[in-house]
């Protein structure tokens, strides 16, 4: 409790009941190991849930156990990517919910979604009085986000332009080498674009995963990493211009303060400081 009451950003979410139980997951694991830093920010909580869960289902099903976070995500790549690849596809349509039809067009074997029950857990609804359907979801909203900002992540480090290109304001084919800077300020005007805010922790997520102690948490899983400090401050200079826009909603505004904080910029605290002063 002490340890969330010191981090502004993992205190916010305690008002949602499934981040309490992922955080209590994680630190759970990580308070019983003294080599692992507690994380500070959403993102990091996230990425060692990630890990976290996917060390039970090795260990439930019997699979080859690894205390090493590095080799346990890279035992595992193909089909977390798989399942990434889903979530930022359905995220990009709305969908929170979707079918065996829509799991097959990711690659995912229907036997693998089951086995990674603590991620994607199967759910059934009845649609009509004649027959019921398989619908399948993740196991919350946020975790969809966050696997989709790491499908983002991870189709930048590959080059994979063609799915990055909805992030691109005027659908122009980028060139191969696109900077990670005008990839996360293309995306930080689509999401303020965006209705009801459904892309505000997705963006956070992303610019999580792209710092390198993000990257660090994701080594095994990431094929690579890469240097991003230059990026991430362009980045954060183009977000707090963008809040500078006396027209931009105070929803827009306190997402992107958010965003700020998961990069760890003390911009927000600063100014709050100097306005209490004053």
């Amino acid at each position: 409790m002490s340890h969330i009451k010191t981090a502004r950003s993992l205190r916010i979410m305690c008002n949602i009941p499934i981040f309490c139980w992922i955080s209590a997951t994680v630190l759970q694991q990580i308070l019983t190991q003294s080599d692992t830093e507690i994380p500070k920010t959403l993102t990091e909580m996230y990425c060692h849930f990630l890990i976290t869960q996917t060390s039970i289902k090795n260990e439930k099903y019997g699979e080859s156990y690894d205390r090493d976070p590095e080799k346990l995500l890279e035992s595992n790549r193909t089909v977390l990517l798989k399942l990434a690849k889903l979530a930022f596809k359905q995220l990009m349509m709305w969908n929170v919910m979707f079918y065996e039809e829509d799991l097959r067009e990711s690659g995912i074997d229907l036997t693998e979604a089951s086995v990674y029950s603590g991620i994607c857990t199967e759910i059934f609804r009845e649609e009509c009085v004649l027959y019921q359907r398989k619908v399948y979801s993740f196991v919350h909203l946020s975790f969809q986000e966050f696997l989709a900002a790491l499908y983002v992540f991870h189709c930048y480090l590959i080059k994979n332009n063609k799915a990055l290109e909805v992030f691109n304001p005027w659908f122009i084919r980028w060139t191969e080498n696109v900077p990670l800077d005008k990839l996360l300020c293309v995306a930080v005007d689509k999401v303020l674009k965006s209705q009801n805010g459904h892309l505000d922790l997705f963006f956070r997520f992303l610019l999580g995963i792209s710092l390198e102690s993000g990257q660090k948490i994701l080594q095994g899983l990431l094929i690579h990493t890469e240097s991003s400090s230059e990026s991430i401050n362009r980045t954060v200079q183009h977000i707090k211009e963008s809040m500078e826009n006396e027209y931009l909603p105070n929803d827009r505004s306190v997402n992107l303060s958010l965003c700020l904080t998961e990069v760890k910029d003390q911009h927000l605290p600063r100014k709050i400081q100097e306005f209490l002063k004053s």
